[in-house]
């Protein structure tokens, strides 16, 4: 549940959304109990057994006092006015408990919106800083496809998951205790015969709950999978043409597929279990309910209409008690998506600037290797070794080797990429490691080997990552490129 908790972390930031929204959960909770004893005068009006109290009682804070005060106003609009008219006030009444009730039910939602679309942003915010961020090593050991699954399904499914039952998480537990509550009050011993059975109800539908995590993990991985083959198969469907290999993709990814529509099946199974479950033992429970309690009204030691009132009352604990263990199955799916969105979040940076880094503005004598040694990683073995080269300001030096030589590496290496594993590589004579990241690659002009467009505009595309650039540089720049007149054509 940790990382549920870190979730909620997130809740901080909105304090007065969540205040308010709490403060409308506890007045929901307030007006659902209030509306269950409404239903004692109503029914002993209706059958006749109203007890009228013909003298004031003395006013005190109490559920004894407010009970007693209620029935004796209501004993002089019947004394006064008739039965039929204090039938009418028990119904504005009512009426007027359940038009409350509903209307902070709404505001509790309002209030939670923003708060859940305010997380959602933040985290995908949080995820896309950390993509920004981390070295070109990190990448190199994970699928692409599964990074995009993780901030867009995995995202989605934490909101789907757990903000959006999370309303349920804080308000059905104060509904559940203010049906108690009335319960309590009106029979200790049958109160806590119900709550013997809520609790055996509690253990078996419990035990469903704890296989789902898991199966959400291997939900959310293959589903990353499938992000993964999807990206390849994008970026390289020129290649797949050119070798016949669609049949090959095809089948990948129809494996896959496959294997996602299998698990996901019975994930949903044991999650759509829960709530016919719990319906069926919640049914068991008021059949036996009605067997005991009519054993105590036939006996005499409860009014008929005192035990209609608690069975309602019950119904205001079981409602909320499916909401309840539908929303925590909810949460076991997403909590297993948050691991996963957790595993980026928390990915160690291998590049990190000096506690004290230098500002670099120029170049002014020349680039040093000393000793350089880099790997990609320790099983594979270093991909240079040992590497000594001097660049004197205004040199041209052009880097030949076969493919797979280390030529792009070495480039790498030089704006931290990455860092080197031994040795160290100098501009004017300081480790470029005591440099600050963003000044050493200000200094630096970089072509990629593949061409690279943004979804944006050709003038964002020139400029792009620049400040205080002019329309006539851009234009400068393109004719250089001999794409001026591409783009103007």
């Amino acid at each position: 549940m940790r990382s549920f908790w870190r979730l909620m972390g997130y809740l901080r930031d909105y304090k007065s959304s969540v205040t308010l929204n709490i403060l409308s959960n506890i007045l929901t909770a307030v007006f659902t109990a209030a509306s269950i004893p409404l239903f004692i005068p109503f029914l002993e009006i209706l059958f006749g057994r109203e007890a009228l109290v013909t003298e004031a009682p003395v006013w005190e804070l109490s559920i004894d006092g407010v009970s007693a005060s209620i029935k004796y106003q209501l004993s002089q609009v019947i004394v006064n006015e008739g039965r039929e008219q204090g039938l009418v006030y028990v119904c504005i009444g009512i009426l007027s408990v359940f038009f409350l009730k509903n209307l902070f039910h709404y505001l509790s939602l309002f209030f939670m919106a923003p708060v859940r679309n305010g997380i959602i942003r933040d985290l995908r915010g949080q995820l896309f800083e950390k993509i920004l961020t981390l070295p070109l090593s990190y990448f190199s050991d994970e699928r692409k496809g599964d990074l995009m699954s993780r901030i867009t399904a995995d995202v989605q499914e934490v909101e789907w998951s757990i903000l959006n039952v999370l309303e349920a998480v804080f308000r059905e537990p104060l509904v559940i205790a203010g049906s108690l509550a009335f319960m309590l009050y009106v029979s200790p011993p049958l109160t806590g015969f119900v709550f013997l059975l809520l609790i055996f109800t509690a253990v078996v539908i419990g035990g469903i709950g704890r296989t789902l995590r898991k199966s959400s993990t291997l939900v959310q991985e293959k589903l990353g999978t499938l992000v993964s083959i999807v990206e390849e198969t994008l970026g390289g469907l020129r290649i797949i043409k050119g070798f016949n290999a669609e049949g090959y993709q095809r089948n990948k990814f129809s494996g896959e597929n496959n294997q996602y529509r299998n698990i996901l099946t019975r994930l949903l199974w044991r999650r759509d279990l829960a709530s016919p479950m719990s319906e069926f033992l919640g049914i068991g429970v008021v059949a036996v309910l009605l067997w005991f309690g009519s054993r105590q009204v036939f006996s005499g030691s409860m009014k008929a209409e005192t035990f209609l009132t608690f069975i309602f009352a019950f119904y205001n604990v079981i409602q909320p008690a499916k909401q309840f263990v539908r929303a925590i199955y909810n949460i076991q799916k997403g909590i297993s998506a948050m691991l996963r969105v957790e595993k980026l979040l928390d990915a160690e940076s291998s590049i990190r600037e000096a506690p004290e880094a230098k500002d670099i503005t120029g170049f002014n004598h020349s680039i040093e290797y000393r000793g350089v040694s880099f790997a990609y990683n320790a099983e594979e073995g270093n991909v240079l070794s040992d590497i000594w080269l001097d660049i004197p300001k205004g040199r041209v030096v052009a880097l030949v080797g076969a493919s797979g030589a280390g030529k792009s590496t070495l480039a790498d290496l030089l704006p931290r990429f990455y860092d080197v594993v031994e040795g160290n590589i100098r501009i004017d004579g300081t480790d470029i490691r005591q440099y600050k990241i963003r000044d050493l690659r200000a200094l630096m002009g970089i072509v990629s080997q593949e061409a690279i467009l943004f979804n944006d505009t050709i003038y964002n595309n020139i400029v792009f990552g620049l400040k205080g650039v002019t329309p006539a540089d851009v234009e400068r720049a393109a004719r250089i490129a001999n794409a001026h007149d591409f783009i103007v054509g």
